[in-house]
């Protein structure tokens, strides 16, 4: 019988750290995958900000600790001494600090939803991480992979306090290459490229649905309703209120329209 692509120490945990730095060692392995918020942790002296676009890879017998200032919830992997001794995953060990791309992050979205409810059955677990490390150890994503990724998580999370700094930061890129791929990618800079994504999510919750506008403004990211309503005028010459009549009387007259 061949033997199991994994050792035996094989477990995973959700976990969330708070202001107090812990610190740990330990013979198994780990990974710590971000699912929300952020963590800063460092590893045998080297010091990282991850988010859930970022992994950190804990060697066997590493010192590390970890911290947190905001609310954040994390994937930790356990994984045993050996299976970074297989095949091609020891290079995870070369770069304890790191970016994910696509792949990676749709499997650490999958397992976060389903450790977030149960334990994942041992069988699935045996079939997920193979593959995580095997995504992994891919390597870093391709800056224009960062760039799809990073845009994902804005529309997907518009009212965070997003800034070209946290964009960078975020995507694992420099400011100057961030500023250059928004301009290759999309012909725009990060802030035009923001307040578009942030005055369509607003458009769309104004048109679709009953929110009031002082909690649409806060949510898609402006500090306050009047900014978004000069944000508003500015690039649509319009206003929240008229923007959402505009909308309801533009259905009415369809449904009077419309042959019974």
């Amino acid at each position: 019988m061949a033997a199991p692509l994994l050792g035996p120490h094989l477990d995973l945990h959700l976990r969330s750290y708070g202001e107090t730095r812990t610190s740990d060692r330990h013979a198994f392995g780990q990974l710590v995958l971000p699912v929300s918020g952020e963590v800063a942790l460092e590893i045998e002296g080297r010091q990282a900000r991850l988010d859930p676009l970022c992994v950190a890879v804990v060697a066997p017998g590493a010192w590390h600790s970890e911290c947190s200032s905001v609310s954040n919830q994390s994937l930790i992997v356990d994984l045993d001494a050996d299976t970074f001794a297989r095949g091609p995953w020891q290079r995870l060990l070369e770069r304890p600090f790191g970016t994910i791309g696509p792949a990676a992050r749709k499997l650490v979205e999958f397992m976060g939803i389903l450790a977030a409810t149960r334990p994942p059955a041992p069988s699935v677990l045996q079939g997920w991480t193979p593959l995580l490390l095997d995504t992994l150890d891919l390597g870093a994503p391709r800056p224009a992979s960062r760039l799809a990724a990073l845009l994902a998580r804005i529309e997907a999370e518009p009212g965070l306090p997003w800034t070209t700094d946290s964009m960078a930061r975020t995507a694992g890129l420099s400011l100057s290459r961030l500023h250059a791929l928004f301009r290759e990618e999309r012909d725009s800079t990060p802030h035009d490229w923001l307040l578009d994504c942030r005055l369509r999510r607003a458009c769309e919750w104004l048109a679709g649905s009953e929110r009031p506008v002082a909690e649409i403004a806060l949510a898609t990211g402006f500090s306050e309703q009047s900014a978004l309503t000069r944000a508003m005028r500015r690039a649509m010459d319009t206003t929240p209120a008229a923007y959402r009549r505009a909308h309801r009387e533009n259905l009415s007259g369809e449904t009077r329209s419309t042959p019974q």
